[in-house]
């Protein structure tokens, strides 16, 4: 499944395809929940937001919608105490009552399509956080990305989304259900845009023991990266400040502002480096040696 030269242009650290047209589209995405993509989703946005950059955001979860509550979250806190902190453009797209397939995948397309171009002609980046299950939606953002950003944890029922794996010798087997989509998104991709789409995988709440599994799953990504053409990324490990801060709406970034009676600890520095290092490996355009305020 690996794209001609795609080895080659990760290797070298080089991005495939040509420099993206308007907003650039970061769809954090997998077809499993419990990964973290909401978290990601809105520490990448808040971050690029503080680093000058116009972002918008859309909440493809329409039943559990997690992105949107905790922007609302996010806005409550901000109103109560009467203070200022970055929002980024938002659009919530409606579920279709159709009754048929195709009534329902056409309102789809029309309702994705405005909302895409709306935030195009007003942001610098654009972050989708997808559904954790294969949607009609969720195939329309991946196919509209310039890059996607998979986090999986350290767990082979994560790894099962992307490859299958044998259970005696823990070799990597054919690519799976949402490694098959992706690779068809990027076909997709390059046959209308002629760019293809950068795939960073990135391992997700990281326990800090090692562990036996935790080191198969590594090896795992490692081997299958070089097959099928995507980044790593070290990601986020794993801290219990990521689920104190929904309720408020607020990220680690925020810690430090007015209002927020949260203590900042060394344990929250350690976190704030490990954003600043994702930002980096995606290699987004514009932020080459940009400053990073947090």
């Amino acid at each position: 499944m690996t794209e001609p030269n795609a080895a080659d242009q990760i290797h070298s650290g080089a991005i495939p395809g040509d420099a993206p047209r308007g907003a650039h589209v970061i769809v954090v995405g997998n077809e499993k929940g419990g990964a973290g993509k909401s978290t990601i989703a809105i520490h990448l946005a808040v971050a690029l937001m503080r680093m000058g950059q116009r972002v918008g955001v859309i909440d493809l979860d329409l039943r559990q919608a997690t992105l949107t509550r905790y922007l609302d979250n996010r806005r409550r806190w901000t109103q109560k105490r009467n203070v200022s902190l970055p929002m980024p453009e938002e659009r919530r797209l409606p579920g279709s009552y159709a009754r048929t397939l195709d009534e329902i995948e056409a309102e789809e397309q029309n309702a994705w399509a405005a909302a895409l171009a709306e935030l195009k002609a007003a942001c610098d980046f654009i972050i989708v956080d997808a559904p954790g299950g294969d949607t009609h939606y969720a195939r329309l953002a991946h196919a509209s990305a310039d890059t996607i950003v998979t986090p999986v944890n350290d767990s082979f029922v994560d790894f099962a989304l992307l490859a299958d794996v044998d259970p005696d010798t823990f070799e990597i087997g054919r690519p799976s259900v949402y490694a098959a989509m992706v690779w068809e998104c990027r076909k997709q991709k390059a046959r209308a845009e002629r760019r293809t789409i950068d795939w960073v995988v990135m391992r997700n709440r990281v326990s800090m023991l090692d562990a036996h599994n935790k080191r198969r799953v590594w090896e795992g990504l490692k081997t299958l990266s070089e097959r099928i053409g995507f980044r790593l990324a070290p990601g986020f490990s794993e801290r219990v400040i990521y689920r104190e801060l929904f309720p408020a709406g607020l990220t680690l970034i925020d810690l430090t502002e007015t209002g927020s009676r949260m203590p900042f600890t060394m344990s929250h520095v350690a976190a704030r480096q490990e954003l600043r290092e994702l930002i980096i490996i995606l290699k987004l355009p514009g932020l080459s040696g940009a400053r990073m305020p947090f």
